[in-house]
């Protein structure tokens, strides 16, 4: 059983050139249902992170590697309850980071996260 879900699309989860790590939008899918985690904010931030968390996990890496961070979210007003999860995750120096609303998420999700992460 795979600790983070596998694609619902034609893409991988992650792939690596040179020292670099590329993490694929992680949607807040439990992995072993596929299913949302929860339905609000938070628990939606916490399962998406979980999965990155998951994925450097199996490339050895920590979530001190990463080094840029995009968040898609289909709500602007759901950003201060995000960014509470999101920087429980993360330590100083935080990593990069772009963050917006976007019209809609695959299945309807609150949030995506995609990240780059470094290997050295």
């Amino acid at each position: 059983m795979m600790s983070y879900p596998k694609a619902i699309g034609p893409y991988s989860a992650y792939t690596v050139a040179g020292d670099l790590v590329f993490i694929s939008g992680q949607l807040p899918l439990d992995p072993e249902t596929m299913e949302f985690a929860g339905k609000d904010i938070k628990t939606q931030t916490h399962q998406s992170l979980n999965n990155i968390k998951a994925i450097l996990k199996e490339l050895g890496l920590g979530m001190d590697c990463v080094i840029k961070t995009t968040v898609l979210l289909s709500d602007i007003s759901d950003f201060a309850q995000m960014n509470e999860v999101y920087s429980s995750f993360f330590s100083y120096p935080y990593p990069a980071r772009s963050a917006f609303a976007v019209r809609d998420l695959p299945k309807g999700a609150k949030v995506e996260i995609e990240v780059i992460a470094s290997r050295k």
